[in-house]
């Protein structure tokens, strides 16, 4: 029983978020169990650029350590991916996985560049932060809770989530480019076009769709931030809840 319904719950992931869930679990199980050794996973620039290892920007992120301490914290992880990516390919990309894809390509793009930049060997945290950013600011009235009971409007959790780990966790740069890219892509993709009248300066490769067709149906738009929804805050004990989960409580990321 508990098997089927496992299965039932995976099989209810959507297309998108099942690919990026499913490889956020099994790379860093194989890095666990020693099939490969970890360090062939994270972004390294001359590995890239000298060595031809190419596959580095992708599993860099995806993986992440599991043992020790920061065991806890990627499952933190997992939950956010989970939740928030679930969220918007169900809600403001439904019916277009396409468009959905084509913004995690956009984010994970920035973050590689910003990881070479910086020296970042990991980009699992901000780039699930900047999915977080994206839901936040297409739902910004929506109330969520955060630890002890705080409570208040999605578009500060990203900043709440950034303040926190500043202060007790590990710095909190994570957090940042995760706002900041996710900042990038919501400003190109709906303010500029819509508030400022600019031409639209991003759009998705047509060979996106014909790999991820279009399907009949869907309740958002692309191309189009649906008015900021505020859910009943007895239907989900304020937590933006999505099937009678309280997603939008807060965790730390960066640890």
């Amino acid at each position: 029983m508990a098997s089927n319904d496992i299965g039932d719950w995976y099989r209810s992931i959507p297309q998108i978020t099942k690919y990026w869930f499913t490889g956020s679990v099994v790379i860093p199980l194989i890095g666990r169990l020693g099939i490969f050794n970890p360090m062939w996973f994270i972004l390294d620039f001359k590995s890239f650029f000298y060595r031809f290892q190419i596959w580095r920007p992708m599993t860099a992120a995806l993986y992440y350590p599991i043992s020790g301490p920061r065991g806890f914290h990627y499952l933190m992880n997992l939950y956010f991916l989970y939740s928030y990516s679930t969220r918007l390919e169900t809600e403001t990309y439904a019916g277009s996985p396409a468009d959905y894809l084509f913004m995690l390509l956009f984010n994970w793009f920035c973050l590689v560049i910003i990881g070479f930049g910086a020296e970042l060997a990991l980009l699992m945290d901000p780039l699930v932060l900047s999915v977080l950013y994206v839901w936040c600011q297409l739902n910004k009235d929506t109330i969520v809770s955060f630890w002890f009971g705080t409570r208040f409007k999605a578009m500060y959790l990203p900043w709440v989530l950034f303040a926190f780990n500043l202060i007790i966790g590990s710095g909190g740069m994570m957090e940042l480019f995760g706002i900041v890219v996710g900042h990038l892509y919501f400003f190109l993709m709906f303010k500029y076009p819509q508030d400022f009248g600019g031409a639209q300066l991003i759009t998705v490769p047509s060979i996106l769709y014909k790999y991820f067709p279009k399907r009949t149906g869907g309740m958002g738009g692309f191309g189009q931030a649906p008015a900021s929804r505020r859910r009943p805050d007895d239907a989900d004990g304020g937590g933006g809840g999505w099937r009678g989960h309280q997603w939008g409580q807060g965790q730390q990321l960066g640890n």
